[in-house]
């Protein structure tokens, strides 16, 4: 029997119709609506199709967003500026900087200089010991990881004692989600091992998993024969192979493999994403969803 789909498109808006609910009782009970602020320095094509999505994502929940788009050659000072006049605005929940930023600029600086209390991307270095702590300390979990856990407990796949095998180390998706994974609380209380391309036998750590969380960048490269049978997998590589013409466009558009190999995974494993339309959907809403989380947590009802 083929594995039940896990869609990031479905889950998504069972949670937008959840945040949209929340901000309306919030402005009914306290007269205030989440406010986010994306800055996008630069006209990069990718990056401004991603903040449109964030734009449109925002409005539809009711959110106050404000987008601050900036030339290109913004200086690393006046960016520092902008990130403290929104640091100290009482009307702003979340700041989100869109990376990468030109050259000139120091990313990293960057990001340290958000309020921890606003960063809703999860990535400031208190927002990431927050998540290590866990408990009632985190406030941010990364959007992605956050993503997957979500779809893991929707699923109705069972984490407490699970054995989750993480393959990827990278700061946004693999350490975070392992560390989630293995925490003290509810969809997690899992067994956590954390591979990568170094690992010797990879196979065979893969084939232990009864939740298998790929992020390593690679194409294909777990194998059908890694998965083990009835297993949850949560594929989120997101990989660019090629091109075709769309059947209603007529217009390239790129052909997207995942880190697994779907068509034949799909016959062995309970659980599994695909892709596109698994992982991905889910970024955005868990930014949302952080943004709603600031402003609780403002308003003393988190």
């Amino acid at each position: 029997m083929a594995a039940k789909l896990i869609k990031g498109t479905e889950i998504r808006e069972e949670i937008l119709e959840e945040i949209t609910a929340d901000v309306a009782e919030i402005k009914e009970k306290h007269g205030v609506v989440p406010g986010l602020v994306t800055i996008l320095v630069g006209e990069s094509p990718a990056s401004i199709s991603y903040v449109t999505l964030k734009i449109k994502t925002a409005h539809r929940v009711g959110f106050n967003e404000i987008q601050d788009s900036q030339p290109d050659d913004l200086s690393e000072e006046a960016l520092l500026g902008m990130i403290d006049k929104y640091n100290k605005d009482d009307s702003i929940n979340g700041i989100l900087v869109q990376l990468p930023l030109p050259k000139h600029i120091d990313e990293k600086k960057i990001l340290n200089a958000i309020d921890p209390d606003k960063d809703v991307d999860g990535f400031h270095p208190v927002n990431v010991g927050r998540l290590m702590i866990g408990g009632d300390e985190v406030k941010f979990p990364p959007c992605t990881p956050a993503g997957i856990q979500e779809m893991i407990v929707r699923a109705g796949v069972e984490t407490s004692g699970a054995e989750v095998v993480v393959v990827g180390r990278s700061n946004i998706v693999g350490k975070p989600i392992a560390n989630m994974m293995f925490q003290k609380a509810a969809g997690a209380n899992s067994t956590v091992t954390v591979v990568h391309t170094r690992t010797k036998d990879l196979a065979a750590h893969c084939l232990r998993a009864d939740i298998l969380i790929v992020a390593a960048g690679v194409p294909g490269l777990v194998k059908p024969e890694w998965i083990k049978p009835g297993a949850c997998v949560i594929d989120v590589g997101v990989n660019r192979i090629g091109e075709k013409i769309s059947e209603k466009t007529g217009k390239k558009i790129a052909i997207l493999s995942g880190d697994v190999d779907f068509d034949a995974a799909k016959e062995i494993a309970g659980y599994i994403t695909p892709v596109p339309g698994g992982v991905g959907p889910m970024t955005i809403t868990m930014l949302m969803k952080n943004t709603l989380k600031s402003l609780k947590f403002k308003l003393g009802i988190a």
